[in-house]
């Protein structure tokens, strides 16, 4: 009885939840899945197992949830952008640098969203289609108007969007691998954000636009 009292108790915190998808997130980064555990996430949070287990029913809905948290957040400003009246070139660079800052803001979920990407259960796959596949077909879509309009230098709007994407998040992805081969001393540092943003941006028009009158954005 004096436990689920002191899980009533616990639960009644506003803040209580955020706190353990917070904790979750990075101890998910750091081990993935598999390596994490429920108790280090405990201690991370400070909270106990049973206030976890009063959110989550196992280990993986935590995990999931702590992916939906950042893909439904991603997925509105991502359709939003997308969807604006701005011009296709507008929408394009929008995007790639909304994208960027959305990475910029979140150092654990490069690793997190590349493990998610690669599981291959059903909760994981329902979650990708319920958010990832919608932005994905409504970037492309963007793609295609402006191939078809002229507006865009590109023959394929799928691997063009996919040369986007991959554009904005290695630089994410390598990070480690860019830090401990002393390429980068921080990637993380503000100053080297802000160099790695306008150059991805700065590619992207030239790629796409030069002679399309983009080199004025």
């Amino acid at each position: 009885m004096r436990k689920k009292a002191s899980v009533r108790g616990a639960a009644s915190t506003p803040e209580s939840r955020t706190v353990i998808l917070r904790a979750a997130e990075h101890i998910f980064a750091e081990r993935g899945l598999a390596g994490a555990r429920i108790d280090a996430i405990a201690r991370a949070a400070g909270v106990n197992k049973a206030l976890i287990y009063y959110y989550f029913k196992s280990k993986d809905a935590l995990y999931l949830a702590v992916v939906e948290r950042h893909m439904k957040e991603f997925h509105q400003q991502a359709l939003d952008l997308l969807g604006s009246q701005r011009t296709v070139k507008d929408k394009v660079l929008d995007y790639v640098s909304m994208h960027f800052d959305f990475i910029a803001a979140r150092a654990d979920y490069p690793k997190i969203f590349q493990r998610f990407i690669m599981a291959d259960s059903r909760p994981f796959m329902r979650i990708r289609k319920r958010y990832f596949s919608p932005v994905a077909r409504k970037f492309q879509a963007v793609i295609a108007q402006g191939i078809r309009s002229g507006e865009i230098a590109a023959s394929d709007s799928t691997h063009t969007a996919i040369s986007l994407v991959a554009l904005t998040v290695f630089y994410f992805s390598a990070a480690p691998v860019l830090k401990a081969a002393g390429i980068i001393e921080d990637p993380y540092r503000k100053s080297q954000l802000a160099r790695r943003k306008q150059e991805v941006l700065s590619f992207a028009r030239r790629a796409l636009f030069t002679n399309r009158g983009a080199d004025s954005k």
